[in-house]
């Protein structure tokens, strides 16, 4: 019934000349995972139907009377297969007392629509007050809003890139160099005063630059591969002033936080400098050699594992795009640094994430490389990896940082990536069995039986039965489970 549901759904969209991408972008789901669902390969979930029914205006019980012959409620009954409507408990009894009610069942329908779409758009309704006027929603950061940015640029900058590539020809800089190499560069042909020095004092500064008088300080302590970045940094920080783009970017955007425009520059001067490092068609074509093998890329250009994975993340040009990616970084209490999206991956904003994800497990494997395909609630399924990064101060890890850098996709394009090799591919009919069970966070997460539970979920009443008792404590009790 899925694909019978998906294929007239699609019948629909063509009929009414709907491309497929400016349908997923309406439903906010990506063209990929549409398609899935369009070819019955994803499960349709009762919500997402009746969105796109109603973006097509077409009706849901006629719908329902077009799709394979059976009686709308019972298909009714099968699209509410998820762990939510699982709780209702809907016997074929049940059904047929439906069925003999004049529309019963799609006012049922349309309730139930009504109840779990609001649930599952708590966790994006603060975001969703970022309109004009609307005031700054509970937890959402300058940093936050930076991430947004980035997602409506698609975390690709083509200007940058090709004022990085000029001053590359300009310099003739070859695919790699040392730091001494750029300062020479920004010496003799921008004029600055460039001085590595040893740091003085126990303040951490590592970089302090006068625009006005063009000297520029860094701490000898820095490793090449970021002294090479912040010389790059600072020289997009130049570029910016004298062309104005950041300013030309952010024309008309409306911020909740007066430090987020700040907040972009830097992060522009930071995507220039990686640019600088990593020009993107020698990047491009070495990623698409190794298969997106992070440390060998990051050996060729002589760079950082996470400066590599930052700039795969960059790979969005229409005519040589790259896999697109998410990625994370977290530390060891679980608290995200840096994050972004490409894949469909969802990260909350201010709730703890999910701990069934790679990126946590990393830490229990320092010495490895983590692999993981998971599976979301919606039946949505990601390929996965995280590999744990340290730098130690003096000769202590708690003294230094400590981060897992988490990288993935839509599983889709798992084979894309050599680090899916020699893992099993879940079972499209039981993808649980091979993947992953995983959520977004456990406050808003549908699962009912998850072991590793640390918050009962806002979709769930939180009844309470001292006679019943679940394997985690948190975990929604359901009519199943034994409750009288």
């Amino acid at each position: 019934m899925t694909a019978t549901i998906g294929q007239h759904l699609r019948e629909l969209r063509l009929g009414k000349g709907i491309g497929q991408a400016a349908l997923a972008r309406e439903l906010e789901i990506s063209p990929a995972y549409l398609s899935l669902l369009e070819k019955g390969r994803r499960t349709m979930q009762f919500p997402l139907l009746l969105r796109a029914l109603e973006l097509m205006s077409v009706p849901l019980e006629g719908f329902m009377a077009e799709v394979g012959g059976e009686h709308p409620d019972d298909v009714l009954a099968q699209l509410l297969d998820d762990p939510l409507a699982k709780t209702l408990e809907l016997s074929d009894s049940d059904v047929a007392r439906l069925r003999a009610e004049p529309r019963v069942d799609t006012t049922i329908a349309a309730l139930f629509h009504l109840y779990k779409n609001t649930r599952a758009q708590l966790d994006t309704a603060l975001s969703r007050l970022e309109a004009d006027g609307a005031p700054s929603p509970v937890g959402y950061a300058p940093g936050d809003e930076v991430t947004d940015f980035l997602q409506d640029n698609r975390n690709y900058f083509p200007e940058l890139e090709e004022r990085v590539a000029a001053i590359r020809r300009d310099a003739g800089l070859p695919r790699r160099f040392v730091s001494e190499q750029l300062a020479a560069l920004m010496r003799e042909r921008m004029g600055f005063d460039v001085r590595i020095e040893p740091p003085t004092g126990p303040s951490s500064v590592v970089r302090t630059f006068d625009r006005e008088r063009k000297h520029l300080r860094l701490s000898s302590s820095l490793s090449e591969s970021a002294l090479k970045f912040q010389l790059g940094h600072v020289i997009g920080l130049t570029v910016l002033d004298e062309t104005g783009l950041h300013e030309r970017l952010l024309e008309g955007t409306t911020f909740h936080h007066s430090e987020t425009p700040r907040l972009i520059k830097i992060h522009l001067a930071n995507y220039f400098a990686g640019a600088l490092l990593l020009p993107y068609d020698d990047f491009f074509a070495e990623v698409q050699r190794t298969r997106y093998d992070v440390d060998k890329v990051a050996t060729a250009f002589e760079s950082t594992y996470e400066t590599v994975a930052h700039r795969m993340c960059n790979l969005a040009d229409p005519r040589r795009p790259g896999v697109p990616l998410h990625f994370l970084r977290v530390d060891v209490a679980g608290n995200i640094s840096k994050r972004y999206s490409a894949s469909g991956m969802r990260f909350p904003h201010s709730h703890g994430s999910c701990p069934k994800w790679v990126v946590h497990a990393a830490f229990l494997t320092p010495a490895m490389l983590n692999r993981q395909f998971s599976v979301m609630p919606d039946g949505q399924q990601f390929f996965c990896f995280a590999k744990v990064i340290t730098d130690p101060a003096a000769g202590s890890l708690v003294r230094g940082t400590i981060y897992a850098i988490g990288l993935g996709t839509n599983a889709e394009h798992a084979d894309k990536l050599v680090y899916a090799d020699g893992l099993p591919r879940p079972d499209p009919r039981d993808p649980t069995r091979l993947a992953v069970p995983v959520g977004v966070t456990c406050r808003f997460c549908e699962r009912t039986d998850c072991n590793q539970r640390a918050a009962p979920s806002y979709k769930f009443a939180f009844a309470v039965d001292e006679n019943v008792k679940k394997e985690n404590f948190f975990s929604p009790l359901t009519g199943s489970d034994g409750r009288r």
